[in-house]
């Protein structure tokens, strides 16, 4: 019960501050530089352009229907995270939005506000939460048309963006667009917090001479799989290797030494779960 407690606090903390993120890159970048880069922040965009509405009341006045559809039509999709997301970033553009630090060019502002709103959102969604508006239009949309998330999405944030169309020119709207590309590249690096990792494929016909190098020259496990040479049709073993990126190094180095027979292949790997890597090492360590 205490670690649910602990995990609860902590992804409230992780939708706070992503959620502060997301109304900083709003009222520094995107506000400034005139982009509506979809959501309601680029509806209040649109009106605080065309009849100088306070962005901030706009998002919370917009939000507040929008929550109260979403909560009854979604049930508990829409939880205490969700509430605390939808309100706070109005809340944090309120209480910013005399920041003297602003981006008025629109290619830095697509640029440096999109990675901005793409880190503090992805920081909401590690913290399972939500920070409203579109999002739960969309969740709504999928709901009723059956459509997958991403689509629905892209066409919630495709009409934001083409009304800024009949507001803004043709340039600050194809920035915005850069905006949300931006955005959802930066959103998946910071859910998947891609690392230095490789994960390392090796098909060889001396499976004990490659296990003894992995094992012994850079202290890793591994996993062997049988295979067959499709143009030699002899009996080979395929063998898995997760490793940093030092520790790739000293084995190609090895593996060149000892095996240069053997066929090597190194990807990024973007995240690792288990021992070695989100667990400890060996069993029964604690360090």
């Amino acid at each position: 019960m205490k670690q649910h407690h602990r995990t609860l606090i902590k992804e409230y903390i992780l939708v706070i501050f992503g959620a502060t993120l997301v109304a900083l890159s709003y009222n520094t970048f995107l506000l400034p530089s005139k982009l509506a880069a979809g959501g309601i922040s680029g509806v209040s965009t649109v009106l605080h352009e065309l009849f100088g509405f306070s962005p901030a009341l706009t998002q919370f006045v917009i939000n507040i229907p929008i929550f109260f559809i979403g909560w009854m039509v979604l049930g508990k999709d829409f939880g205490g995270k969700t509430l605390v997301g939808t309100f706070w970033v109005p809340f944090m553009i309120g209480i910013t939005s005399n920041t003297p630090i602003t981006v008025t060019n629109p290619l830095l502002g697509a640029l440096y506000g999109g990675i901005v709103l793409g880190i503090g959102l992805g920081i909401v969604y590690i913290g399972k939460g939500s920070t409203g508006g579109t999002a739960s239009i969309a969740q709504i949309l999928k709901k009723f048309t059956g459509k997958s998330s991403g689509y629905t999405q892209l066409v919630v944030d495709g009409i934001v963006v083409i009304s800024s169309l009949f507001v803004f020119s043709l340039e600050l709207t194809l920035f915005a667009l850069m905006a949300i590309y931006i955005s959802s590249k930066t959103i998946d690096f910071v859910q998947l917090r891609t690392s230095a990792s490789k994960l390392i494929v090796i098909i060889t016909e001396d499976e004990w001479k490659v296990q003894e190098l992995i094992r012994n020259g850079i202290d890793r496990g591994l996993t062997k799989v049988r295979s067959v040479g499709g143009y030699s049709n002899h009996d080979k073993t395929l063998i898995l290797c997760v490793a940093e990126q030092q520790e790739a190094v000293k084995l190609k180095g090895l593996l060149l030494q000892e095996v240069p027979t053997a066929f090597v292949i190194f990807l990024n790997a973007s995240e690792i779960l288990g021992r070695g890597f989100s667990l400890d090492k060996y069993y029964g360590q604690k360090l």
